[in-house]
């Protein structure tokens, strides 16, 4: 009876404020067998979700929900020993990866840009509480970063310069935008004008760009 119990899917919160990504993440769920699919769009009301349901399956878009920190979250989650939490993303840093697989290993991580078949691996581990790292994001962490990479050209303005440390740092447009003291609109811009400038298209290459012109010190990865 005990190991019949491990087999049903937990109670799921939908921490992600996405509409066509809770929509498609409750088809997934419900082809499992999840009973209860609990959608919340705030850090206070996913505190009060995991007060009534402590040992959920909880799948969050960190970059679309209201922490203002990695730490904020990791607090939350250990504040929840029992909950399995999937980070669910279109783009992770590789220092925020780092950070946070280093802190919780308990935690899962899946792309949105993954295979169907994929993320439901990930939902389908989450029955056995069991972690899962996707295999895109496996690379991003057995990449070895490029160091000491010769005349770099740096385009970009003094601005933009702190606005990319600070991506390659792992944070959010929000989270930068709040320590910055800017509107989002503003850090959103500056961002879109670094990836033009730089003619890249995601932050593992905003990264490895910030570490070639010492805008970032690849050390940094690691504290």
């Amino acid at each position: 009876m005990c190991h019949l119990k491990n087999h049903l899917m937990k109670t799921c919160i939908l921490a992600d404020n996405q509409f066509v990504t809770n929509e498609g993440l409750t088809a997934l769920l419900e082809k499992i067998g999840t009973e209860n699919i609990v959608r919340v769009r705030a850090m206070t009301e996913l505190l009060e979700k995991l007060k009534i349901f402590p040992d959920a399956v909880v799948v969050l878009d960190y970059a679309l929900f209201d922490f203002t920190s990695m730490q904020q979250m990791l607090n939350v989650k250990s504040a929840f020993k029992e909950s399995l939490w999937i980070l669910f993303s279109n783009d992770f840093g590789e220092h925020f990866l780092r950070y946070v697989l280093l802190s919780d290993p308990a935690i899962s991580v899946v792309m949105k840009n993954d295979s169907g078949e994929e993320i439901m691996l990930a939902l389908q581990n989450a029955r056995y509480n069991m972690p899962y790292v996707c295999e895109s994001v496996e690379q991003i962490l057995r990449h070895d970063v490029p160091v000491n990479t010769d005349n770099v050209p740096v385009n970009l303005t003094a601005t933009e310069k702190i606005i990319l440390h600070e991506i390659a740092m792992g944070k959010t447009t929000k989270e930068i935008a709040y320590e910055k003291n800017l509107s989002f609109h503003t850090v959103n811009s500056h961002r879109k004008n670094i990836f033009r400038k730089l003619e890249i298209n995601n932050v593992h290459e905003a990264v490895k760009y910030a570490i070639r012109a010492g805008i970032f010190d690849v050390a940094e990865y690691y504290i």
